[in-house]
């Protein structure tokens, strides 16, 4: 029962990283589009998903809540600041997606917002990913850092990391789902994002080394996790082959393949521990009953039914954006709003 949770776990985290790592990614490119139409069809890729994405970040939190309560309680404790922050990114980015189209004199305001709560909250989960690779202060199972022990300048670095990761999966999103400009700039980014993000695996690799972090004493110990690295290069090989080639549909599984190796190579380097390393998996979970009680609620129908709403979901919207779309989807949009406000005024009235 205990690897059954672990696995959903994994899943979930997995897919919120994949999901919601593009739409992000979106977000902190948005900030730099220089035309209200760029703008529109950045929005439009994404609108009909990024809802139901941000779901696998709540299932992570209620596995970690109901299955793995002192890994809840442990991340909470060290993490408190950053995970506020994420939480407020998130909620400010959401507040402008949906505000940005309520006003012409304000939508600059909106739109700064949507791209700072993006960058904010994707830093945030990546210095949270370093520090816990760079390995939390924990005593007896508790975390004793203080309100600025997972401070680093290696978690610093991963938080930059991860805003060019997930830049890259926004930009291979728009080769993925729009035509004409959009479709261009993708590509364009997709070669300046993929050298950058070569340049700090180098970096977080030699300075691994450098501080001799115990994570790297696991590759010695595994030699067999080198299968993920060799899988991510595999992707990245058939990444630039496809940007060359301008196959539209190579870019995002490709991108998606590598994080997923990064993902997978990071678990299982820290495996049995939870919190690496100080909290095994058997330490974290809770008793037997609970875990069954949880299966057959959460785990027996919540969970496949979400997955298989993901899978409609991205099967009925997998088309392209096109620019008109686009235009006719802010057109619309504005129609709305001066509908609701003209009744307003008339119910005020």
């Amino acid at each position: 029962m205990i690897l059954y949770w672990v696995a959903v776990l994994a899943i979930s985290t997995l897919l919120y990283v994949l999901l919601d790592g593009f739409d992000l990614g979106i977000g902190i490119l948005f900030a730099g589009a220089r035309s209200g139409a760029v703008r529109e069809s950045m929005m439009s890729a994404i609108t009909p998903s990024w809802d139901g994405n941000e779901t696998w970040l709540v299932a992570t939190g209620v596995v970690l809540w109901g299955a793995f309560p002192v890994v809840y309680a442990t991340l909470l404790s060290a993490f408190y600041l950053p995970l506020l922050l994420m939480l407020a990114g998130l909620i400010l980015r959401g507040v402008a997606f949906e505000f940005r189209h309520r006003t012409e004199r304000w939508r600059w305001l909106w739109d700064t917002s949507f791209a700072g709560g993006s960058l904010v909250a994707t830093f945030t989960q990546g210095l949270t990913v370093g520090a816990l690779v760079e390995g939390l202060p924990i005593s007896n199972g508790h975390y004793v850092g203080g309100d600025f022990g997972w401070l680093s300048a290696f978690a610093l670095l991963c938080g930059i990391g991860l805003c060019i990761g997930y830049a890259l999966l926004g930009a291979s999103c728009f080769v993925r789902k729009c035509d004409g400009e959009l479709r261009d700039l993708g590509y364009r980014l997709i070669r300046r994002l993929s050298l950058s993000l070569l340049v700090f695996l180098i970096a977080v690799f030699v300075i691994a080394l450098a501080e001799n972090l115990r994570v790297m004493e696991r590759w010695l110990e595994r030699p067999y996790l080198l299968v993920f690295p060799a899988i991510g290069v595999l992707a990245a090989t058939m990444l630039a082959s496809g940007i060359r080639r301008r196959r539209d549909a190579a870019p995002f599984p490709m991108v998606a393949i590598i994080f997923a190796a990064a993902f997978g190579t990071l678990a299982i380097s820290f495996w049995p521990y939870m919190i690496p390393f100080s909290i095994t998996i058997d330490q974290a979970a809770a008793p037997h009953s609970s875990l069954a009680f949880m299966f057959w609620g959460a785990g027996l129908f919540v969970f496949p039914l979400t997955l298989l709403y993901t899978a409609v979901n991205y099967t009925v919207f997998k088309g392209k954006i096109s620019p008109a779309e686009a235009h006719y989807q802010r057109e619309t949009s504005h129609e709305r709003s001066a509908q609701i406000s003209t009744a307003t005024k008339e119910g005020l009235s």
